[in-house]
C-alpha cells in the first residue's frame, strides 16, 4: 500500500484504505493482494451488465476467478483517478466516482469512468457495486457496438 493515502479516500476510513489497497492490486494485477481483500462470502455486482458479462459474483473464489480472468486481456490499468468521494449513513458503505486510466494491447490509452459502492467490514470488502462503463470498457477493448 502507498505510504500515503490520497486525501479523499482518507477521510472514508477503512474503506478508503481497503479501496487504495485494490486499485494497487488490480495495477499490479496481484491475485494474492486482491484476493486478501475480499471477505469470503463478499459480494461484487455489475449492475450494468450485457450477454456474457455476469451481474452478481457470490464469493471471494468466484469473484478472483472472474478478475484473474480479465487480466489475460489486453488491457492494463496504469492508475486511478478519484473525482469525488463520499461517506453514507450505512456504517462501511462508500461511494466513490473514479476513473482508471490504461493502455490496451489492441487499441491504445483508455479512460474507464465508474463507480463503486463500497462496503467493508473488518478492513474486507463485504459488498461492491461496480457501476463500469461497459461502452468505454468495449472500445477499450476493440469491441464493435
Amino acid at each position: 500500500m502507498p505510504e500515503e493515502l490520497p486525501e479523499e479516500l482518507h477521510r472514508l476510513g477503512d474503506a478508503g484504505q481497503v479501496l487504495e489497497r485494490f486499485r494497487a492490486a488490480a495495477i499490479a494485477q496481484s491475485a494474492a493482494d486482491m484476493g486478501q481483500l475480499y471477505a469470503a462470502d463478499a459480494v461484487h455486482e455489475f449492475p450494468f451488465t450485457t450477454p456474457g458479462v455476469p451481474g452478481r459474483l457470490v464469493g471471494r473464489d468466484a469473484i478472483m476467478e472472474f478478475v484473474v480472468a480479465g487480466w489475460t486481456g489486453p488491457l492494463r490499468y496504469e492508475r486511478y483517478r478519484t473525482l469525488s468521494a463520499w461517506t453514507t449513513d450505512e456504517p462501511g458503505t462508500v461511494v466513490v466516482q473514479q476513473e482508471v486510466h490504461g493502455t490496451s494491447a489492441t487499441t491504445g490509452p483508455f479512460v474507464l469512468p465508474n463507480l463503486v459502492v463500497l462496503t467493508v467490514a473488518d478492513r474486507e470488502i463485504r459488498h461492491l457495486r461496480d457501476f463500469v462503463d461497459l461502452l468505454a470498457a468495449f472500445d477499450a477493448l476493440g469491441h464493435r457496438r
